[in-house]
């Protein structure tokens, strides 16, 4: 985001001045650059860069969409600045909000990942082959400058990392001057991937919140693939395994979804995952096994998930209701 040209006057007159002062002062790195320099992380290469990520240069006010733009092209997905600035650029703002940009990833068929604020996370996914996008405050707290851009490589030797920056398509920025930089914005950062495909360092937490914001925007076959792979990568979620089987039985995929929710009503025992399939055998005319399923949905509610007692109680009742009715 371009600031009004009077406060980068000043903020550009205030740097000046305090580095007049600093003389001969030893220049002090900050926390995660000084420990990069210590000790490279286990397994991570010295130098990576993905030369193939394509470069979309800024205009005025919408470098939010031109780098998600760029992330979104490396994923595979429909990118156009100039669509994306008018899902996401706020007039008010002059600019992009994190929210904005994590929404217009979501829109456009990504699932959006926050990453811990770690400079190791950044570089390791940038050795997965993920552009990650960055906020960086240019400017200072009192007088901020925001801006994004997009990550696409690193060099420990030299201590820089190649950006996909306003209208550079390959900025050289030391990592020092990067972290001081992205701390100003909180350490904000992610990764707009294709569904199936997570970050390499993100927590199940950040995954799991991931895939349930992009199933609020994304057409439910391309959650089910969301839901699925953060199954493969953390098999006993149970967040996921509800939301595959919700997902699967909205795509029509019936069987697919009584499979999903009977997996996780046998490895949690949980009240949502059996209330879930029972409605969905009464549905599919299935009364026996439905009762047998709320059955075990009001059992656990009463005993450990209290809860959910008036939802399973209800689904029970519905479950003898149309069990009685059938010869």
């Amino acid at each position: 985001m371009i600031q009004r040209a009077a406060r980068a006057a000043a903020v550009a007159a205030l740097l000046a001045s305090i580095a007049s002062l600093q003389g001969c002062a030893v220049i002090k790195l900050p926390p995660q650059t000084a420990a990069l320099g210590l000790q490279a992380p286990a397994g991570l290469p010295r130098q990576h860069e993905l030369v193939a990520v394509p470069f979309f240069p800024q205009t005025p006010y919408l470098c939010g969409p031109a780098a998600l733009a760029t992330v979104l092209a490396q994923a595979g997905l429909v990118a156009d600045v100039q669509s994306l600035g008018e899902a996401v650029f706020l007039p008010a703002r002059e600019g992009s909000l994190q929210l904005e940009m994590i929404a217009g990833a979501r829109r456009q068929g990504a699932v959006a990942t926050q990453l811990p604020g770690e400079l190791t996370a950044l570089l390791r996914e940038v050795a997965a082959g993920h552009p990650v996008v960055v906020l960086q405050n240019l400017g200072l707290s009192f007088a901020p400058s925001w801006h994004y851009a997009v990550l696409v490589g690193y060099d420990l030797d030299t201590a820089e990392l190649v950006l996909r920056s306003g209208t550079t398509a390959r900025e050289r920025l030391s990592l020092r001057t990067f972290e001081h930089t992205w701390a100003r914005s909180g350490h904000w950062a992610i990764t707009a991937l294709a569904p199936g495909q997570w970050p390499a360092t993100a927590s199940e937490a950040q995954a799991q919140a991931a895939a349930i914001g992009f199933e609020r925007a994304a057409p439910p076959a391309q959650a089910a693939v969301a839901y699925r792979s953060l199954l493969s990568r953390w098999p006993g979620n149970l967040v996921a395994g509800i939301g595959l089987g919700n997902a699967l039985q909205a795509a029509g995929d019936l069987p697919g979804a009584a499979l999903a929710f009977g997996a996780m009503g046998e490895r949690h025992d949980s009240a949502v995952a059996w209330n879930n399939l029972a409605r969905l055998q009464l549905d599919r005319g299935e009364a026996r096994l439905a009762l047998a399923a709320a059955e075990k949905a009001a059992s656990r509610a009463a005993r450990a998930e209290p809860q959910w007692l008036p939802a399973t109680t209800e689904t029970l009742a519905l479950a003898r209701s149309a069990a009685a009715a059938r010869p």
